[in-house]
């Protein structure tokens, strides 16, 4: 619940301000947490491997 209100905050801060520059921060910063939370403990974990 609030990690859904913390994504909607910083979705209205980057498009009220117009710092576009902070979006591929962002999503970045998400892609590579989830990449984290996937390889932890998962099946998936010897593809992720893989890319590396």
């Amino acid at each position: 619940m609030k990690m859904a209100h913390l994504a909607k905050e910083m979705g209205h801060f980057i498009w009220k301000k117009k710092v576009w520059w902070l979006a591929p921060i962002v999503i970045m910063l998400i892609l590579v947490g989830l990449l984290i939370l996937f390889s932890q403990s998962s099946v998936l974990s010897p593809f992720v491997y893989a890319l590396f």
